[in-house]
């Protein structure tokens, strides 16, 4: 591991900036240890997209937003709005990564590997997102082999407040977003209603039909103080979606191919804080519905649910040490027809968990959390988790950072019981399926240049996967752990040039991940190649994890006109990236093109309660891909006016 040249290349960066010098500016981070931290005491590597990169993007979804914002979170999108979107943190499997909103862990259990695409997510009601990156299982339990994003939605503000906000643009694209919000020394609301509708583009590229997409969504909580010690807090999320898509095969008719989804998450917390004590008892509660239309009418039902009941506690000894401690119990339910078969079947699987992590300040400059996880799966059993940080402020102004983690993915209910040939219908045992590993290391460095008002920070990470789970030709089309090792290593770069007293600011984000997919690409691997996988020679990309690009570079230039009116510029480069072949090319690996996209957005104030914005996608109108024979969208506009109250 530490002899790889990408550690040894960011090393030497490091030390060539090791003396150079800033003021530490105090941001607040929740995600690294589940309780307010300092983020220049964190070991973990974290983004924080605030309020204002979200209100001021144009973007709509929250899955582009944080493309847009972050580095090692790569985004894929299979068409135009409303279509699957993922996100890969580090290279990693979208399985890897768990999606948390208010604490709600938007896993899906109805869907083949427990994913959760991210395009219903709307930006309306969202104040803030933590991208949380390396292994983070001893915390956040199964899946986290990658990371963890965390969205919050906007509380209530002193007094009574409301806003409205309608946006349109191309594709027949409108929005309509509506806002009431509170609060007084006791207690806090906070309510935003969507209506998102387009006529939208095609799905697959062979095709210029159009594919309608509708979202309805509701965001709320409600905060209330019982007394000094004890509040009650409770949130939700409701989005009701009408998408259609088209068939993969081209030879398929794709009239009426499309999905009814509801999507309903809500969670209730009691917390109590006292003297050195806090303790937080939860219930969290996931419903989702899909009913999809194929070709030729046929008509499918999933239901997924997720009940979690959890208890966190804090122990503060003083101010810079503490322990976290915690026991979570999650259901994971799933009723639909089982692959293939005519019968709708249910099942349920459980885990039960118990955590503590020790955060604590052995020396002046120097932070550390030590955590330990077990988790007992009803059917897999025990498996343990841990990881390790360490922050050290080289002085006032610059901090080294490192991790190192353990992690967990369990089998999905796909995995056990629903797909089409599971171990047991080949006369093997459930417990015969083992769970995925991971592990992960980091080494990063912050700080700020003041002369030149510049923020930099270099990261560089590396992970495997063990235990990968196939349901293919390789394994017999029998759901099976790969004995194979997947690994995943890179840098991430990030800088932002703010001059004091200047009209503008720059951005810039590097990322370069070097991937290698054992699963398919191994020639020691059974029956290896076997699918036309991996016989791409001559190209970087060739053995890389499915729609993970080498390279991926955006940039940002903001620019302040006057005190009314701000326009932001913004770039992006992703390099070739290797994905799966379908039934229209035999199955064979593909390599698909780089590009570049330039975008463009704008905010004008024109009084205390309105503002104009507006926006221009993809400028250029560059045509690409982001998944093998999926439309991208072509350039695009909107305008929209907001008022607030």
């Amino acid at each position: 591991m530490f002899g790889s040249p990408i550690l040894k290349i960011s090393i030497i960066f490091i030390f060539l900036i090791f003396k150079v010098a800033a003021e530490d500016v105090p941001v607040i981070v929740i995600s690294p240890g589940k309780t307010p931290q300092s983020l220049s005491t964190v070991g973990s590597s974290v983004d924080i997209i605030t309020n204002g990169e979200i209100e001021e993007n144009s973007y709509y979804s929250i899955a582009n937003i944080i493309d847009d914002n972050s580095t090692s979170t790569n985004l894929f999108q299979m068409g135009g709005y409303g279509s699957n979107t993922g996100i890969q943190i580090r290279g990693l499997e979208k399985r890897y990564s768990t999606v948390y909103v208010d604490g709600v862990k938007m896993l899906d259990p109805s869907s083949p590997d427990g994913s959760f695409y991210l395009e219903h997510i709307m930006k309306n009601g969202i104040d803030r997102i933590e991208v949380l990156k390396g292994t983070q299982s001893s915390l956040y339990g199964s899946n986290a082999i990658g990371g963890a994003i965390n969205i919050f939605t906007k509380k209530g503000r002193e007094g009574n407040h409301s806003n409205f906000y309608v946006d349109t643009g191309s594709n027949n694209k409108k929005s309509i977003t509506y806002s009431l919000d509170g609060a007084n020394e006791k207690f806090n609301y906070f309510l935003s209603g969507n209506n998102f509708s387009t006529d939208g583009i095609s799905t697959m590229n062979d095709n210029d039909e159009n594919d309608e997409y509708i979202n309805n969504s509701l965001i709320g909580n409600v905060g209330l103080k019982l007394n000094h010690n004890l509040q009650w807090v409770n949130f939700f999320r409701l989005a009701d979606i009408y998408y259609e898509y088209d068939e993969v095969n081209k030879s398929t008719n794709d009239n009426g191919t499309s999905t009814k989804n509801l999507e309903g998450s809500f969670s209730t917390k009691l917390i109590h804080e006292k003297n050195n004590f806090k303790n937080t008892f939860s219930y969290n509660k996931l419903h989702i519905e899909r009913n999809t239309t194929s070709n030729y009418s046929s008509k499918q039902n999933y239901f997924g649910n997720r009940d979690t009941f959890g208890y966190l506690g804090e122990y503060r000894f003083n101010l810079d040490n503490k322990i976290i401690y915690g026991v979570d119990h999650e259901t994971d339910g799933a009723r639909y027809r089982q692959d293939w078969g005519a019968r709708e079947v249910e099942h349920d699987e459980s885990i039960l968990s118990q955590y503590f992590d020790l955060q604590f300040r052995p020396y002046e400059k120097f932070y550390t959390t030590f955590g330990l996880r077990n988790d007992e799966h009803t059917t897999s059993g025990n498996k343990k988790s841990g990881r390790a940080t360490f922050a050290y402020k080289l002085n006032n102004k610059s901090t080294l950072r490192s991790s190192i983690g353990t992690g967990v993915r369990y089998p999905a209910l796909y995995d056990y019981r629903y797909g089409s040939s599971t171990v047991q219908t080949k006369g093997g045992k459930l417990e015969s399926l083992k769970a995925e590993r991971g592990n992960s290391f980091d080494l990063g460095f912050d700080t700020k240049i003041e002369d030149f008002d510049l923020d930099l920070a270099i990261t560089f990470f590396k992970s495997e996967q063990k235990n990968s789970l196939l349901n293919e030709s390789r394994t017999g089309w029998v759901m099976r752990n790969a004995s194979s090792v997947n690994t995943s290593e890179g840098v991430e770069l990030q800088s932002q040039w703010s001059p004091l007293g200047k009209k503008y600011d720059l951005g810039l984000n590097y990322t370069f991940t070097d991937t290698f997919d054992a699963n398919t690409c191994s020639e020691d691997h059974k029956n290896a190649y076997s699918d036309n996988e991996c016989r791409h020679t001559g190209n970087a990309v060739a053995t890389a994890k499915v729609r993970v690009p080498r390279h991926a570079l955006s940039t940002k230039i903001g620019y302040q006109l006057n005190s009314n009116f701000k326009t932001v510029l913004r770039g992006s480069y992703t390099g070739e990236t290797r994905d799966f072949g379908n039934s229209n090319d035999s199955w064979t690996d593909q390599i698909l093109t780089d590009y570049f996209v330039f975008d463009v957005g704008g905010v004008y104030k024109l009084s205390d309660n309105y503002n104009i914005t507006f926006g221009l996608e993809n400028i250029f109108d560059e045509k690409y891909e982001q998944a093998h024979e999926y439309s991208t969208l072509g350039r695009t506009f909107n305008f929209g006016l907001k008022k607030g109250y």
